[in-house]
């Protein structure tokens, strides 16, 4: 069974930062491109950032570019999302994702909230 694990989130002030982990098991997690994705209420599950396996290479939406930051730790299965600059707009469920035999799985979401 492939499962993932996040971890991190919380109440964050505006320009703050948060620093989510993912962690996932059931899998050559290696062998994996690993992507995390956010949804707010009423809204639209959104893509925030992808890294590629041993390359690490990495792609942003464009909002988050410049604030946010994917890595990972293929030794410790885990894949991390370092926010920085948080803003209000920010503020959804961020949700860890891998495409595996063609079929999405995702982890139970970690919560963030930004606000004053």
């Amino acid at each position: 069974q492939v499962t993932l694990v996040e971890s991190g989130g919380g109440l964050v002030q505006p320009g703050g930062s948060l620093r989510l982990s993912c962690v996932a098991s059931g899998f050559t997690f290696s062998s994996y491109t690993m992507k995390w994705y956010r949804q707010a209420p009423g809204k639209e599950r959104e893509f925030v950032a992808a890294i590629a396996t041993r390359s690490g290479g990495t792609n942003y939406a464009d909002s988050m570019k410049g604030r946010f930051t994917i890595s990972r730790d293929n030794a410790k299965n885990t894949v991390y999302l370092q926010m920085n600059s948080l803003e209000p707009e920010d503020t959804a469920r961020y949700y860890c994702n891998v495409r595996y035999v063609s079929r999405d799985v995702w982890g139970q979401g970690t919560q963030v909230t930004v606000s004053s």
